[in-house]
């Protein structure tokens, strides 16, 4: 066996365990987050995704068989993307916690993440499983896998799972808003020693919660 062929070999084992230890992570949360009184959307999508995700590994499979090769110039960029990928989607598990899955579940009374990598992206897994999905055949020039895999990807993504994954985000957002609300309002105001600008600041904030306006998101 080939160098190239031991290293299509390990790589693809140590894909193939990064997604056992995501399922496993997966389950758990998404046990929790049921028994936690949360609701799953999209449920339909999860047999699609994996049969994508499924026939991303046996088309790397096929193709680097049938014809893959390793050029230097090319398989090493594209090693480092999947290495940068797999970075990125742990970064997004250990940020949401309890809250990721691969399931899409909203919890009541849980609030919508705005650290780690979402202080910046909105969906920063979905960007590292296109990275990957892209690089990974690419390590040893499967441009056919990486070219279909992008495009299904990108239909499976933008057109169900992202909306699918918009709509219990701005309920997540929304469940939480009412007890915000309360809270600013049952704020006692400011007392005179504190100034009158503490003052006028804090019955702006009072008129703005009775009004409706003013939301923010916390951090779960």
């Amino acid at each position: 066996m080939s160098v190239a062929a031991i290293g299509a070999v390990v790589l693809l084992a140590a894909i193939l365990i990064d997604r056992a230890a995501e399922l496993v992570v997966s389950a758990r949360n998404s046990r929790w987050s049921l028994a936690h009184g949360g609701r799953e959307y999209a449920r339909g999508q999860i047999a699609p995704m994996v049969m994508m995700h499924a026939g991303l590994v046996l088309g790397c499979i096929v193709e680097w068989w049938l014809a893959g090769v390793f050029l230097p110039w090319l398989g090493w960029p594209m090693l480092a993307l999947v290495v940068l990928a797999n970075v990125l989607r742990w970064w997004c598990v250990g940020t949401l916690g309890r809250q990721w899955s691969t399931h899409v579940i909203v919890v009541p009374g849980l609030h919508v993440v705005r650290r780690g990598p979402y202080r910046r992206l909105l969906h920063p897994n979905y960007l590292a499983v296109a990275i990957e999905g892209a690089a990974l055949p690419l390590v040893f020039a499967g441009w056919i896998t990486a070219l279909v895999f992008t495009v299904l990807n990108a239909v499976f993504l933008l057109g169900f799972r992202i909306p699918a994954e918009e709509r219990a985000l701005r309920e997540l957002d929304e469940s939480t808003l009412p007890a915000q609300r309360a809270q600013r309002v049952e704020a006692p105001e400011a007392s005179e020693s504190a100034g009158p600008t503490a003052i006028a600041s804090r019955r702006r904030s009072i008129r703005d919660a009775r009004s409706g306006s003013g939301r923010s998101s916390s951090d779960s």
